[in-house]
């Protein structure tokens, strides 16, 4: 009886032998994990595209063909450095009749009205002079603006001055005009997530600029992350990581004016203007990260959250759904601190967390 327990048991032990090995076999032939990385330049920055699939007929040249024709799309329409773009001919349209837009551009306006209404004006698209007289666009003036060229420029600067009517936008003042710098990235990685979704690839990471969305996993197996850029203390080759965050079904932008600001006899100004009194900003705050569902939205809340105060911006940003954000604030004695919404999880910080 002993020598046949022994004897069953050898049995089952050779068949459960079996059974992993098949397993082992035909999980080493059935379908893998394919790694893509898509690269190239648009909006006057770099984006990064990584695609993680078992999908064996994914053409990935097709796919990379369609990334760069949305993104030359998206140029056409609302490039402001295009003089042919929509927006450009737009911004010449000296009247009040309506102007006929793609269904684009009123997607990105409708989003920039909302988030302007939401932000009380600090957030607008309607800041294209503004930026030209204080030094940045495509035709920017030199030297600081005389008080009665930022009196005059306000005039014509406010997004309650623009209105969507059906396919068109009218103006209530000629004079206006948009600039959708701060939110065209935004739309642009919206618009590659759900290409790619489209064509039933679920695990997606997108940037561009800086501006990034992703979903499901790495190749790794693991979610998404992402380093938040520390503002640099000596120059701007002088990078390191302010934290990491790990991103689940979930969009990123930041905002911060020292990556691009001009030089006034030797004094820094940045290319972040608060739209209400036409000059650059004058806070504690370095730089701000936004965390939403839409990429487009946090790139227009970021922007927005740089023209306030951390205390003025996390109030504002605790009263709305699906929003989050993660401040980087110079604190009086020079030092740096960090301030977040209770929802992030960011993981090997560079500064203590703000107590306030």
């Amino acid at each position: 009886m002993i020598v046949l327990d022994k004897f069953i048991y050898l049995k089952i032990f050779v068949k459960a032998q079996l059974m992993l090995s098949l397993l082992f076999f035909f999980s080493r032939c059935g379908p893998q994990n394919k790694f893509f990385h898509i690269k190239g330049s648009t909006m006057g920055t770099s984006y990064s595209v990584k695609v993680v699939t078992k999908k064996n007929n994914l053409n990935i040249d097709l796919i990379r063909i369609g990334i760069d024709s949305i993104l030359t799309e998206i140029n056409q329409e609302m490039s402001t450095w295009d003089p042919k773009s929509t927006i450009s001919k737009f911004n010449r349209w000296y009247s009040i009749e309506p102007f006929d837009v793609a269904s684009s551009v009123i997607d990105v306006m409708l989003t920039s009205i909302d988030v302007s209404k939401k932000t009380n004006g600090y957030f607008d698209v309607t800041v294209y002079e503004l930026m030209e007289i204080w030094g940045f666009g495509p035709n920017p003036l030199i030297g600081i603006p005389s008080k009665i060229q930022l009196e005059k420029t306000l005039l014509a600067t406010g997004y309650d001055k623009v209105k969507v009517l059906d396919h068109s936008l009218v103006k209530s003042d000629k004079n206006v005009k948009i600039d959708f710098n701060s939110i065209a990235k935004g739309y642009g990685v919206d618009l590659i997530y759900k290409y790619l979704k489209s064509n039933g690839i679920n695990d997606i990471f997108i940037e561009i600029g800086g501006e990034v969305r992703c979903f499901g996993k790495n190749n790794k197996n693991q979610h998404w992350s992402i380093g938040i850029e520390n503002v640099p203390t000596i120059n701007l080759t002088n990078r390191d990581v302010l934290g990491v965050l790990t991103l689940d079904n979930k969009a990123v932008a930041t905002s911060g004016n020292y990556r691009n600001f001009i030089d006034n006899n030797g004094d820094a100004i940045g290319h972040t203007i608060n739209p209400k009194t036409g000059y650059p900003i004058q806070t504690n705050v370095l730089s701000v990260t936004v965390i939403s569902n839409s990429c487009m939205r946090a790139d227009a809340w970021a922007t927005a959250l740089m023209t306030m105060n951390y205390l003025e911006g996390k109030q504002l940003v605790l009263s709305q759904d699906s929003l989050d954000a993660i401040w980087l604030i110079k604190l009086s004695d020079k030092s740096k601190r960090i301030g977040l919404t209770d929802n992030v999880n960011l993981k090997k910080q560079k500064y203590d967390f703000i107590d306030y």
